[in-house]
């Protein structure tokens, strides 16, 4: 959009904001809600629709038109001078718009009301019920187990991944993942795919979903893995209720719920073994020249290279994890007003070394390079880390209720997983917390047992680890 229409288009969007929030917590509205919580015969899934309808009314009532107005207002300006910064990878630019967000985040907090610590207000937001006392407990095993783990694949003698950066045609690798998400049963009379910069997913309904991919010539892996994880999440959006559009009950639990299903397709499916038994001479085909020399075990062990890097979204699934508790542990420290915005890039770096070993030579690629707090997604990033975990407790558990599981991915037949997610995980949308569902699906709440079971069994035969 034209820069010069930046500062209109902020105050614009203040506007309408404000509009609808006025309108969402209009008084007639909530007498409506709250006479219905009073009825006695309604169905199990209406009284769960009414009671998410009333607790999101009682919650927008906490915020003023001109909170909702200037947090709008700071966002739009906040995003610009991210770009601009980020451009230029000059984190001062950016820092006084930050701080103003960062004040109102923090006043949001006090706005909505917390126990214990600020940050859990936020948390919600984004991952209903979650707080810091659990996050703790998680990204703590994180620090004690997955950082060790690393350690042990670090000395191991390191697999070649180069087959990966040669020039691959653009059209070619579209087509290729165009199967992929069709293998997967992504209903293309339901939705489409398409090209962005960032990959992303968005719905208009579960007979609406849009996928993007990121297709670069030179990494073969870049649009294969956003073609699969991006299809998790279409699938999760395809499969909620149609009977509950518009309403809490059509919509997606959470998004570390949300994330369970694009991190296992991603991860727990697209890069094991069995799935390219089923699809890597597929590949070949599409890419003779490249590939013909490159084995099965050699692409497969290419593609599960674990090494440290600089950018989140390259990085492999296991030091991912690095990444994210870094910012889990910024964000926490902003909230409790410990850390100053403009002692984040020393912050960042100093435990970009500490977690990851690596040296950060620049702000673009070091605390610029997410765009999440310039849109006040304060809280967003641990749902990353939640979406992994849950996917291995869900695979795990998968594997133990569909008989010949990884058979049916060898051969190429997806059917069984995406039949048990809509049968234990989509069709419920809202109806269960994300901490109830996956009692009820795994019979007990999230333990990162699993993901760290899952991590060990499979990277140790990748490293040949004693």
């Amino acid at each position: 959009m034209p820069e010069k229409g930046a500062d209109f288009r902020a105050q614009q969007t203040a506007t309408l904001s404000g509009m609808a929030h006025e309108m969402s917590v209009d008084k007639e509205l909530g007498d409506l809600l709250k006479k219905l919580s009073k009825k006695k015969d309604l169905t199990p899934k209406q009284k769960r629709n009414i009671e998410e309808s009333l607790k999101d009314y009682k919650e927008s009532k906490k915020y003023t038109t001109e909170f909702v107005e200037q947090l709008s207002r700071v966002t739009s300006e906040c995003f610009q001078a991210w770009q601009k910064s980020k451009k230029e990878s000059n984190f001062k630019l950016y820092a006084p718009h930050l701080t103003k967000m960062i004040d109102l985040k923090r006043k949001e907090a006090d706005i909505l009301g917390y126990k214990k610590h600020p940050y859990n207000a936020l948390l919600d937001q984004h991952e209903p019920g979650a707080t810091v006392d659990q996050l703790d407990v998680l990204f703590k095993d994180v620090r004690e187990q997955l950082v060790v783990f690393v350690k042990k694949i670090a000395a191991a003698k390191q697999n070649d991944d180069s087959f990966a950066y040669k020039n691959y045609n653009k059209d070619k690798q579209w087509n290729f993942g165009i199967e992929l998400l069709k293998q997967m049963h992504f209903d293309f009379e339901a939705g489409r795919q398409d090209i962005s910069m960032h990959p992303f997913t968005t719905n208009f309904s579960p007979q609406d979903v849009r996928v993007t991919t990121k297709v670069i010539e030179n990494n073969l892996k870049s649009m294969i893995w956003s073609c699969i994880h991006e299809g998790g999440h279409g699938l999760y959006e395809q499969g909620l209720p149609s009977s509950e559009y518009g309403l809490p009950l059509g919509e997606a639990i959470s998004l570390g719920i949300h994330e369970s299903q694009s991190r296992m397709w991603e991860n727990n499916v697209g890069r094991s073994l069995p799935y390219w038994k089923a699809n890597y001479k597929h590949l070949q085909k599409y890419f003779p020249a490249h590939l013909k020399n490159v084995s099965l075990d050699h692409f497969y062990k290419g593609i599960n290279l674990v090494k440290p890097s600089l950018i989140r979204i390259e990085a492999d699934e296991v030091t991912y994890h690095f990444h994210i508790l870094v910012r889990y542990e910024i964000e926490k420290l902003l909230m409790e007003g410990k850390i100053k915005v403009n002692e984040l890039p020393e912050f960042w770096n100093e435990h970009y070394m500490k977690y990851l070993g690596v040296k950060v030579k620049s702000d673009a690629e070091g605390v610029l390079q997410d765009v999440h707090w310039s849109h006040g997604s304060i809280g967003y990033f641990p749902t990353y880390s939640l979406g992994s975990f849950y996917a291995a407790q869900f695979f795990h558990q998968a594997n133990k209720d569909i008989k010949g599981l990884q058979k049916n991915i060898e051969e190429g037949n997806m059917l069984p997983l995406l039949n048990w997610l809509r049968e234990k995980i989509h069709r419920h949308g809202k109806f269960y917390s994300a901490e109830d569902l996956c009692k009820k699906v795994t019979g007990e709440k999230l333990n990162f047992k699993y993901f760290m079971n899952y991590a060990k069994d499979k990277y140790s035969v990748i490293y040949n680890l004693k």
